[in-house]
């Protein structure tokens, strides 16, 4: 290991202190823990080496990197034995600088809102991160998209573990800095979709065919095809995509389908 990578090493621990309180939860045992990790490992074998792809699960239980594939190490110029010995330290050490605040506070909102829920809420929460990755001995920055949510809830409720899907992305998207997303269902079957952008909690409720149509778009049809596949007019399609989006507060179809991306209809 060169000097520069002990040096890095030795200024570690300056992030994990944004985490504190998720490592101090009264953790219990997870009884399904090791079936879990066996999963997660035949999990990285199906999709793990697509290119562009990492799968990654940090334990807040000791704040660690437990568990991650993929081409990461190729991307950001940081050695698997920085990910070993600091997993989640240098996770955080290759976000650009200018998305590194925006994430701390981002986790802070993540924690207040699951521990707020009930057990059977928290096992739908799930979040979205777009954010950029800092090549470490080339500073060339690298766009990701991620999907996350918790993959170790233990007995008490407790956030023990996270499980984390990123792909890289070929164009920079909208954004300029670090965006995010959460969402979740209440036990009444409403969902609850909270964004950066409009970081206020909103009940979003759909119809049976509204959902039909949202489950067709997502698959990329056009507004004849949901047409025939339902077997109604295109104005009628037209109503119910304008429905939906002022239901959502979407300001475009663009906009619909990134919320609409996170529900799990």
């Amino acid at each position: 290991m060169d000097k520069v990578l002990l040096r890095d090493l030795r200024k570690q621990n300056k992030y994990t202190q944004f985490f504190q309180e998720w490592r101090e939860q009264e953790f219990k045992e997870h009884p399904e823990e090791e079936r879990k990790m066996e999963e997660l490992e035949q999990l990285s074998h199906n999709i793990g080496m697509r290119e562009g792809l990492t799968i990654a699960c940090f334990d807040y239980r000791n704040l660690s990197l437990s568990f991650y594939t993929g081409n990461v190490e190729e991307l950001t110029g940081y050695p698997a034995s920085m990910f070993r010995s600091k997993g989640m330290e240098t996770s955080f050490a290759m976000l650009h600088p200018e998305d590194r605040s925006e994430l701390f506070r981002f986790q802070k909102i993540v924690f207040d809102s699951f521990h707020q829920l009930s057990i059977e809420e928290k096992h739908t929460f799930e979040f979205s991160y777009t954010t950029r990755w800092v090549h470490r001995k080339t500073d060339n920055i690298t766009w990701v998209l991620g999907k996350a949510k918790p993959y170790l809830i233990d007995s008490a409720g407790n956030f023990a573990m996270d499980l984390h899907i990123i792909m890289q992305l070929h164009t920079q998207p909208k954004t300029n800095g670090y965006d995010w997303n959460y969402s979740y269902q209440k036990e009444d079957g409403k969902r609850i979709f909270v964004s950066k952008n409009s970081p206020n909690s909103r009940v979003v409720t759909l119809t049976k065919k509204e959902k039909e149509i949202v489950t067709l778009i997502l698959e990329g049809k056009e507004s004849k095809e949901i047409a025939e596949e339902l077997n109604i007019s295109v104005n009628t399609v037209a109503t119910h995509r304008k429905n939906i989006l002022k239901k959502l507060k979407a300001r475009n179809v663009g906009e619909m389908v990134k919320i609409l991306s996170t529900y799990p209809f």
